[in-house]
């Protein structure tokens, strides 16, 4: 009797791994993040007990990251190998590679909208141009775009048109939260004004959970904003630490 369940838990072990593994692949490729941000990009993804092995090639950089941030947050994930080969990546600090991080962070906010967004680069100066839904959301492309790292400048044209549709509270519901922290990670990293180094992110039913270290009162308050902001988000529960003030403790 002993042999046969010795045996038993032996032969469903592995049947139990690969089950695992396959709801990996599967959660990943039926990902909010790898559906949108990563549908014309060609990535393979494979797991063995839990460690993902990422391949293929992507059109930028960025999106090599936010799939192996996106793949690190889904459960029973144990490591990520990320091999995936940037094809053709523009210059660091270059118009093009610029205008990839700019429109990057107006796709991951839920209040603007990057595909009815414009977005011309020269010398470092963004233009916006397109149609925004209100002044709130003008002045908010505006703001993301200006703290993209490398931007000296913003010129928004875009012009405000009354009643747009925007973002269903239908779509908020159907982000994952795998995909939601990797937005909120690549958030973090694209604006200036943040670090993603030191902010922990964890995301629960759509609620996501922010830790580790501020520089200060005016970064924990706009790490809040952002995050509010993000695709999916439902509300932000803000637990940074300012340095300042732990130091002084």
């Amino acid at each position: 009797m002993a042999l046969t369940l010795v045996l038993s838990a032996f032969l469903l072990a592995p049947l139990n791994a690969t089950e695992t593994d396959d709801r990996i692949v599967s959660a990943a490729q039926n990902s909010y993040v790898f559906k949108t941000f990563l549908s014309d990009d060609a990535i393979k993804t494979e797991s063995k007990d839990g460690a993902v092995t990422l391949s293929g090639t992507v059109r930028e950089d960025s999106h090599k990251q936010i799939a192996q941030e996106t793949v690190s947050g889904l459960p029973g994930v144990t490591s990520v190998s990320n091999m995936i080969e940037v094809k053709d990546s523009p210059p660091v600090q270059s118009d093009t590679w610029l205008y990839l991080k700019v429109k990057g962070a107006l796709a991951y906010h839920s209040s603007v909208s990057a595909y009815n967004t414009k977005v011309d680069l020269k010398q470092g100066v963004v233009t916006l141009t397109g149609e925004a839904a209100s002044e709130a959301q003008k002045d908010l492309a505006t703001e993301y775009a200006r703290d993209v790292d490398g931007v000296k400048d913003v010129k928004n044209e875009m012009t405000v048109v009354a009643n747009k549709p925007t973002a269903t509270a239908a779509l908020v519901t159907m982000i994952d939260d795998a995909s939601i922290t990797a937005q909120v990670r690549m958030a973090l990293l694209t604006h200036r004004s943040t670090s993603a180094f030191k902010t922990t992110v964890t995301t629960t039913v759509g609620i996501v959970t922010v830790g580790g270290a501020a520089k200060n009162a005016a970064e924990k308050e706009l790490v809040t904003k952002l995050v509010t902001d993000i695709n999916g988000v439902k509300s932000v529960v803000n637990n940074m630490v300012v340095e300042l003030a732990a130091a002084a403790n």
